[in-house]
């Protein structure tokens, strides 16, 4: 019988976000082998790189689901509620299940502090051992090398790509941080990467050659394209044995929005292709999968219909290639008249290099700041656009993201379009204020 409720248990993890982050395994191992070792009882694929990530998870998770596989999936941040990072095919962590496992891991700390991505990585671990899942999807916190999750020996590794974030943690260029990056690389373990950078190519391939693994790189040993004439549908041409793709398919769904998904996918695939042995897919599972895919808080496009309505697009982009990622869309995707901007963003963040990315499409952007004490100030934000976007653009800050969005809503013409991007704990508060919790289930 569980003594602890989901509410105490919440509140003790909350509070370990005062612990700054921590990059090192020394606790995540020693508290893993208290636990019996969790990691080692079902396979995994590991997940890391700058961007995309989750979406790679995401379409692993979906197509496995259809497929037929109790596929586990583990992710972060969320965007408003900490169950978010747990799921289990379609449904994420009960309150229960929850508040049973950090009891657990609490008794066995004894006291002893760890960080709040160590805790939910090992309450992941536990709760993936518990249900029994035919394989887990375990997305990079930060980095890699020494990230919580690099405990695991996985089937396949992929690194999405390799771009500036984190930097006060991984390093000032291309090459220190795919170094991190690549640290998620294991002995034997295949390698599926869309990192093309030159630079941070010749890292992730040294490592490799290294450690002996063969490394599958998009557009070069498997190749995705985007159907310019029908949106929405792609090719994928799989990893070539003997100089031919055993896998070619045609006019694939592609759900989520955006030209840099078909990337995603493709790489996605491309793991599925890998593990091909153990986790056999048909081509119908295939395509029921793609179809079912589902990822919120990026490029996740509705309307509000409440008063004052409103058509909102919310992104999750927090650096310079999400930013970049999201103007492309914004070009190449979607129609509107007038764009305007809900905008916030970390203070450790690339604040300038994201902000203008995006900023210059924009008629009017409403600077916010999130429920954070990393936040940039709104004005910190308005200061660092150049003159002419200044003069051009109206602009307006307030502190609360409720104010922000009715600030947009009451600006908004019926053919705008209210982007709401710059930091994922903003739209989490916003995506929260105008669809309400996306765990609903007890």
């Amino acid at each position: 019988m569980c003594a602890m409720t989901y509410q105490e248990a919440w509140s003790y993890l909350d509070r370990l976000q005062f612990f700054k982050i921590k990059l090192g395994l020394e606790s995540m191992t020693g508290l893993l082998a208290e636990l019996d070792r969790p990691q080692q009882q079902y396979p995994c694929i590991h997940i890391g790189g700058t961007n995309g990530k989750g979406s790679v998870g995401a379409t692993l998770l979906a197509i496995l689901r259809a497929a037929g596989y109790r596929a586990g999936l583990y992710t972060s941040p969320h965007l408003s509620s900490v169950r978010e990072r747990f799921r289990l095919g379609d449904r994420y962590i009960s309150r229960d299940e929850f508040a049973a496992i950090s009891e657990k891991i609490i008794r066995i700390l004894a006291g002893r502090q760890i960080t709040y991505f160590e805790f939910t990585t090992a309450l992941v671990l536990l709760w993936f051992a518990e249900v029994k899942v035919d394989i887990a999807l375990l997305e990079v916190g930060l980095g890699g090398r020494l990230d919580a999750t690099n405990v695991v020996t996985p089937l396949v590794s992929v690194i999405t790509n390799i771009g500036l974030d984190h930097e006060q943690y991984l390093g000032t260029t291309v090459g220190e941080i795919a170094a991190e990056k690549a640290g998620i690389i294991k002995l034997d373990v295949p390698v599926v990467t869309g990192a093309r950078q030159g630079e941070a190519l010749a890292v992730i391939e040294s490592k490799a050659r290294e450690l002996g693994c063969p490394v599958y790189l998009l557009q070069r040993d498997f190749t995705a394209e985007l159907h310019r004439v029908e949106k929405g549908l792609w090719s994928y041409s799989g990893i070539k044995r003997n100089g031919e793709a055993r896998m070619q398919l045609s006019d694939l769904p592609l759900p989520l929005r955006g030209a840099h998904q078909v990337d995603n996918a493709a790489q996605a695939l491309a793991a599925l292709e890998v593990i091909r042995s153990p986790f056999p897919v048909s081509e119908t599972e295939l395509r029921k999968g793609l179809n079912q895919v589902a990822w919120p808080g990026r490029l996740e496009e509705f309307r509000h219909a409440a008063p004052p309505p409103g058509r909102f697009l919310l992104d999750g982009a927090h650096n310079p290639d999400g930013a970049r990622a999201l103007k492309n869309a914004l070009r190449d995707d979607f129609s509107y008249d007038r764009l305007i901007l809900v905008w916030a963003s970390m203070a450790d963040k690339d604040i300038a290099g994201t902000l203008l990315e995006v900023a210059p499409l924009a008629a009017e952007i409403i600077f916010t700041r999130p429920e954070s004490e990393r936040s940039a100030r709104p004005e910190t934000l308005r200061d660092l656009l150049p003159g002419e976007l200044r003069d051009r653009i109206r602009t307006s800050c307030t502190d609360s993201v409720r104010a922000a969005l009715d600030l947009a809503m009451a600006a908004a013409e019926p053919d705008d379009l209210i982007c709401v991007a710059g930091s994922l704990y903003l739209v989490g508060q916003a995506r929260q204020r105008l669809l309400g919790e996306l765990v609903n289930k007890p």
